[in-house]
């Protein structure tokens, strides 16, 4: 019998899941309180900001986006084993976003640059981001071929299997 039975059944997942979401809880909390003594207009403004911003643009740009490449992608036709492939899309495509959506005034240059700071001039943050942009959607590309060669493979064994033929 599992000694965390009970508490999986009342909380839906293992108590390290409980924990570490407590614990992410405490740092927020934290980092808010920190925040809102310090700045309390500005992190208001930002947090509704924030919000409206998310729900306004960003929910129906990612959303349309999404539509779009799973209907176009849809109607090709579908040589290889079905694997779920979207996700091989929406991570690279979330996390090249974010970048963006952090990044954008030194990638296009929009700010004063930082060369104090870092010691870099404005020139090198969007080349640097596309970079970025393209290793996140080759190493994408190169997990879902193997995942395609593994469904390949489990369904070539599974036809032998039903045939009474080993494969070698």
């Amino acid at each position: 019998m599992d000694r965390f039975a009970p508490i999986t059944r009342w909380y839906g997942a293992r108590p390290l899941h409980l924990l570490a979401l407590l614990a992410s809880f405490a740092l927020t909390g934290y980092a808010v309180q920190r925040l809102v003594a310090e700045r309390p207009l500005a992190v208001a403004v930002w947090f509704v900001g924030a919000a409206v911003a998310h729900d306004l643009i960003l929910l129906p740009l990612y959303s349309i986006a999404d539509l779009s490449a799973r209907s176009v992608l849809r109607r090709l036709p579908e040589p290889v084993p079905a694997v779920p492939w979207i996700n091989h899309l929406r991570v690279p495509a979330c996390l090249s976003g974010l970048l963006l959506l952090v990044w954008f005034p030194l990638i296009l240059r929009l700010s004063e640059p930082y060369p104090g700071a870092t010691g870099l001039s404005d020139e090198v943050y969007l080349p640097r981001w596309l970079v970025i942009t393209g290793v996140l959607f080759g190493a994408s590309a190169v997990a879902l071929a193997f995942r395609i060669r593994g469904a390949r493979r489990a369904g070539r064994s599974a036809r032998a299997g039903e045939h009474g033929v080993r494969e070698p």
